[in-house]
C-alpha cells in the first residue's frame, strides 16, 4: 500500500536539516522556526551566467539548474533572499556571499543597503587555476565572496583558521636557529628588528589563493554542477562560528556547507529547490556518518519535502536469509522512468519515514535488513528526485 511522507529522520548524518523548498518561498517557515539564531550563513546563488548546469549521478547527465532570470528580477529575487538571511542571523553572525565579476558590484551594493556599510567585513577573493584561457582577456580567475557582520557584536576568530610559518624563508629574511635549537628568521625595517619561529601563526589576508577549485577528478567531487571544496567552507564555519553553532545555506546544492558543518561540530540548515541537492546531500551525509559526531547525542538528519505522487510500483518480499529477515526488493520503477539512485527500509509515523537500512546506490535485486519490524517501509528514489513510499 502506498503511503506518503513529507520528511524523513535519520540517526545519524547530522547534526541538521534540509528543506527541499526555494529560499524565497521558505523564508516565513525558516523566520518562524530559527529567526536570530543562526551564527553564520553562507550564500552560493546563480551568478547570473544565463547557463543551465547539469550534474551527474552515476552515467547519468541531468540539468540541475537554468542560471537565466533577467536583471532586474534577480536583483529582487536577492533583495528578498538577502534580507530573510539578515533577520535569521544572530546579533555576533555574519553572512558571506559568493558571487563573481557579473553580480559582485550590484550585490555589494545591495548588501550596503541592507546591513549598512559599517557592516562590511571583506570583498574576499578566492583565486583558483582552474578553467579556460581566454585570449580576448585576462583570463578570469577568481570569484569574490562579500563579507557581512550582523552587529557590531560579531563573532571573529582569525586564530582558527591559522597555520604555521614553517621552515621555508620569505620577503628577504635571514634565517638562524636560536640557543634553543628553535629556527627562526629576522627582518631589519624601520630602524627595527622584527623576529619569526617556524610556529609562529600565520593567518589568512582577504586573497585566498591557497585553496583549490576542484578538479575534474577529485576524490571530493560528487558530480554536482558548480561544487565548492571544503576547505573553503571549513575556513569560512572555523573563523565565523563556534562548536554548537548553526550554519545555514539557503542554496545547498551539493552539499558542502553541510558536510563542513558537521565534520567541525557545528549544526546545519540547509536548503534546496533541486531534488537533486536533496539526494545528493542525503547520500553524502550518510556515507560520511560513520564517523563520529562532535556533539555527542546530536548526529540526526532530518529531510523535508513535499508529497510525491508520481506514479511507481515495485515488487518485493520478505524473506530469511542465515536466521535475519530481509526485504528483497526485485524491481522499482517510476513513470516516466529513470533508474533507481536510493532505497531504505524502515518505520512511519504521522508522514515522517525513520529509515533503519538504506543503500545510496542501489543494485536491483537488494536484499535490506529489517530485523523484527512488523510494519515496514519501503522508500524508494529516482534520479530525478521522485520519491515514493509503501507499507509492506
Amino acid at each position: 500500500m502506498r503511503i506518503f511522507c513529507t520528511s524523513e529522520r535519520h540517526a545519524n548524518g547530522g547534526p541538521g536539516e534540509f528543506i527541499l523548498a526555494r529560499a524565497e518561498e521558505a523564508l516565513d517557515s525558516l523566520l518562524a522556526d530559527y529567526r536570530g539564531q543562526v551564527q553564520v550563513i553562507y550564500l552560493d546563488p546563480p551568478f547570473g551566467t544565463g547557463d543551465i548546469f547539469h550534474s551527474k549521478i552515476g552515467k547519468l547527465t541531468l540539468p540541475t539548474y537554468a542560471d537565466d532570470m533577467e536583471e532586474s528580477a534577480y536583483l529582487s529575487w536577492m533583495r528578498t533572499i538577502l534580507s530573510g538571511a539578515w533577520e535569521l542571523l544572530c546579533p555576533s553572525g555574519s553572512l558571506y556571499l559568493h558571487i563573481d565579476y557579473r553580480m559582485s558590484a550590484k550585490l555589494r551594493l545591495l548588501l550596503d543597503e541592507l546591513f549598512g556599510t559599517k557592516n562590511f567585513m571583506n570583498e574576499i577573493v578566492w583565486c583558483y587555476k582552474s578553467g579556460g584561457r581566454a585570449m580576448r582577456y585576462y583570463p578570469r580567475k577568481h570569484d569574490t565572496i562579500l563579507f557581512y557582520r550582523k552587529s557590531a557584536k560579531v563573532f571573529f576568530d582569525i586564530s582558527a583558521v591559522s597555520h604555521p610559518r614553517g621552515p621555508e624563508k620569505r620577503n628577504h629574511m635571514k634565517r638562524f636557529i636560536d640557543e634553543q635549537g628553535r629556527i627562526c628568521f629576522t627582518i631589519r625595517s624601520a630602524g627595527k628588528l622584527y623576529t619569526y619561529y617556524e610556529d609562529t601563526p600565520v593567518y589568512p589576508s582577504d586573497v585566498w589563493d591557497d585553496i583549490e577549485h576542484l578538479q575534474q577528478k577529485d576524490t571530493e567531487r560528487v558530480g554536482y554542477a558548480t561544487q565548492k571544496p571544503e576547505a573553503l567552507l571549513s575556513r569560512v564555519i572555523l573563523a565565523s562560528s563556534r562548536p554548537g553553532d548553526l550554519v545555514c545555506d539557503l542554496f545547498s546544492g551539493s552539499g558542502t556547507t553541510a558536510a563542513a558543518a558537521s565534520k567541525l561540530g557545528r549544526r546545519f540548515l540547509a536548503l534546496d529547490i533541486s531534488p537533486l541537492a536533496l539526494y545528493t546531500l542525503r547520500a553524502r551525509q550518510l556515507k560520511s556518518a560513520s564517523a563520529h559526531s562532535f556533539l555527542e547525542g546530536e548526529s540526526e538528519l532530518a529531510l523535508r519535502y513535499p508529497a510525491d505522487e508520481t506514479p511507481a510500483e515495485f515488487s518485493a518480499k520478505i524473506v530469511t536469509q542465515r536466521g535475519k529477515r530481509m526485504l528483497s526488493l526485485e524491481s522499482a520503477s517510476f513513470t516516466p522512468a529513470y533508474p533507481l539512485v536510493y532505497a531504505a527500509v524502515g518505520t512511519e509515523a504521522n508522514g515522517e519515514f525513520h529509515p533503519i537500512a538504506t543503500d545510496c546506490n542501489p543494485k536491483l535485486p537488494l536484499l535490506l535488513p529489517i530485523g523484527s519490524l512488523d510494519s515496514t517501509v519501503l522508500q524508494i528514489t529516482d534520479a530525478v528526485g521522485h520519491m515514493a513510499f509503501f507499507r509492506i
